[in-house]
């Protein structure tokens, strides 16, 4: 029997030409979308290459439509928005403005049509989400306080977006008498479905999740969280009129505040990640290359438009706004680029009659050009900002307000950097905290780096095996680098990049997998610790110490055993040496420390005159005072309170040190 697989093939070769337009946009240090576009552009009909079939990876593409507009819901955080409120609002609002306005002129110079115009005008003026927060997590600015604002710029053009394509088919629709009686018909209908998802499904969906969580069936979950964003998509569609993109968007805000909202989003992950590349894909089909080299100067102006004229008319924003002038370069830096929501916004103009092919060639030609440009505007930051402050007086006016929020100082030097905060994580803040070591953790989870932030732990939010998050860390001038990852495939990413940055840097990792422990070992970590392995080593170790074995032989035998990577074979030299070292090693043997207080007896006496050796047998063998070591100290040295006097001796001997120095017997004490 003949199977039809066109869609399989058409899938098919969607993922692998994504996947290599992906590695060598990153390989280039592009973002992945450039990649995916290109990808798009080498299968689509305008390429003497394989030709896609059109509308089967149109239908496909719609679910990454819905997927991403899930996932923007499911980050939507209103406490967020309103924190930056007073830059966020009228930002937004003003940039969206001046930048739909510009584009709409130089339709007008091109000789387009009003509606044209202002489709295009409106597809510019939209910063896109994926490459906006890529660049701020790759430059360490995601959780700062300019990269808050940002973000909270983003959240209210993603908004207006969905109220755009809300209006859209009403403005616009070929042969509306009157186009505002019909924007009021869709705005009462999209009305009505958000009162219901607010009201009803915000209290029905979250309901839905935990009741299945609670049956502890994976599958039941994830098909209940896709079911929950495509059929509330499907849905407000076909009941009330409005777009996909509304639909999933406000099945994602009603699931953000629940309790299950970060499983839905690791959930839903993998399916928003699938389906907007085949969407990204999509998109790169419909551009005509041909028509672009035509009008290389249209495509270049657009870009100019898109990318500085953007920048420069945000920056100038800051005359009016009550933002700092560093965290207006950051915004102007991060919304010079446009993405998925101008081709939304474009698809939706084609749809509707208003743009053309060639126009919307153009359209993506700008976003291609102004994504490839994008990283280098974030890397422009730092020089702009030193420009700008030659001009005193220029930059006093662009600075007269501070900060939305303090910025805790991440150290570049002496400290230990952490990635990944689960248990152990914890453990290790807490010790070096402790200790007054400066440290600063980077991790991937959004809402644990705005609890370290303010909790006062220096934190980067991001993932350090899949950006370039690490080159923000000061890994060059670290003490030391520690991995804690779950994941070992991505603590080897982490380590080999490390490596790469800091030849030198000491770098302890966490394996999951005995195979683990010796690939992060080839990639450059010192010391690799398995959890499971590490207990059955402490059995040994404690085993050994009841036995009467001195510490430190015992100590030098389990970290003989690590470097071995756990291997319990006794197969090598080392492991040898002081397996014979401890057979031979005096039983009994105890090394401790005693801390002199103000009561003891020994106060004002030096050495020689207490003779602790001759009174009990023990021997002094080092004495630790301001935090400096003084091993065999010299018998004129004088005990002073706060000493802490180390001795080597059987337990007896050092039982009657302890009464000597303390002036309690044991037996009085207990």
């Amino acid at each position: 029997m003949h199977h039809d697989i066109s869609l399989l093939i058409n899938i098919t070769v969607v993922l692998v030409t994504a996947f290599a337009g992906g590695m060598l946009a990153r390989r280039l240090g592009l973002p992945t979308i450039f990649g995916y576009l290109v990808a798009g552009m080498a299968i689509g009909p305008f390429s003497p290459a394989f030709i896609g079939d059109i509308d089967d990876i149109a239908q496909l593409a719609e679910l990454g439509v819905i997927f991403l507009m899930f996932g923007v819901g499911l980050h939507f955080s209103l406490k967020d928005l309103w924190a930056v409120r007073t830059v966020a609002v009228p930002g937004a609002i003003l940039q969206m403005t001046i930048a739909t306005g510009l584009g709409f002129l130089l339709t007008r110079f091109w000789g387009w049509s009003v509606a044209s115009g202002l489709v295009l005008g409106i597809a510019i003026s939209i910063a896109s989400t994926v490459v906006l927060l890529r660049g701020l997590v790759d430059n360490g600015l995601l959780n700062t306080s300019a990269g808050q604002v940002a973000v909270g710029w983003l959240v209210l053009e993603d908004l207006a977006t969905v109220l755009i394509l809300v209006l859209m088919p009403a403005i616009f629709a070929p042969g509306a008498d009157n186009a505002w009686l019909y924007a009021g018909e869709a705005i009462l209908k999209a009305a009505v479905f958000v009162g219901l998802m607010l009201f009803l499904g915000s209290r029905l969906l979250p309901w839905i999740l935990t009741w299945i969580a609670r049956t502890r069936s994976r599958e039941l979950f994830i098909l209940a969280a896709v079911a929950i964003a495509m059929g509330t998509a499907i849905g407000s569609a076909a009941l009330f009129g409005v777009s996909l993109a509304l639909g999933a968007f406000l099945a994602g805000v009603v699931l953000s505040e629940s309790e299950v909202s970060q499983q839905v989003g690791a959930e839903v992950l993998p399916f928003r990640e699938t389906f907007a590349v085949v969407f990204f894909v999509s998109v790169g089909m419909l551009v005509n290359p041909v028509y672009l080299l035509e009008h290389g100067g249209q495509v270049l102006i657009l870009t100019a438009l898109i990318v500085f004229g953007k920048a420069i008319f945000t920056q100038m924003l800051a005359f009016i706004l009550p933002a700092s002038g560093h965290t207006m370069l950051v915004v102007s830096a991060g919304l010079s680029q446009i993405g998925e929501f101008s081709f939304i916004v474009g698809q939706a103009g084609m749809g509707l009659g208003v743009l053309s092919q060639e126009q919307y060639s153009l359209l993506l030609a700008g976003a291609l050009l102004s994504i490839m440009v994008n990283p280098l505007m974030f890397r422009a930051i730092g020089p702009a900002e030193t420009f700008l402050r030659r001009w005193p007086w220029l930059w006093a006016r662009l600075d007269r307000h501070p900060p939305l929020s303090e910025d805790l100082v991440r150290p570049q030097a002496d400290h230990v950097v952490i990635v990944g905060y689960g248990r152990v994580g914890a453990h290790i803040v807490t010790v070096l905290q402790r200790l007054q070591i400066p440290l600063l953790v980077v991790e991937i989870d959004a809402r644990r780096a705005v609890a370290f932030q303010e909790r006062g732990v220096p934190t980067i939010f991001g993932d350090a095996s899949n950006s370039e998050v690490l080159t923000h860390a000061g890994l060059t001038g670290a003490r030391a680098l520690v991995v804690t990852l779950p994941s070992e495939t991505a603590a080897e990413l982490v380590v080999a990049a490390a490596r790469e940055l800091a030849p030198k840097l000491p770098i302890v990792a966490r394996a999951t997998t005995s195979s683990g422990v010796g690939r992060l070992a080839d990639l450059g970590a010192q010391d690799v610790i398995h959890p499971e392995f590490e207990g059955g080593l402490e059995v040994v170790r404690h085993a050994l110490l009841s036995l009467g074995y001195p510490a430190t032989q015992v100590q030098r035998y389990t970290d003989t055993v690590r470097r071995d990577q756990y291997n319990t074979s006794v197969s090598t030299p080392e492991e040898h040496q002081v397996l014979e070292q401890l057979l031979h090693t005096a039983r009994g043997m105890q090394i401790v420390w005693y801390t002199i207080r103000a009561h003891s007896p020994l106060l004002g006496q030096n050495l020689s005159q207490v003779n602790l050796r001759a009174c009990t047998g023990a021997s002094v063998i080092a004495l630790i005072r301001e935090q400096h070591m003084l091993a065999n100290p010299k018998s004129s040295t004088v005990f002073q309170v706060g000493d802490m006097v180390g001795l080597i001796g059987e337990g007896e001997q050092i039982a009657a040190a302890e009464q000597l120095i303390t002036g309690v017997s044991r037996s009085a004490s207990g």
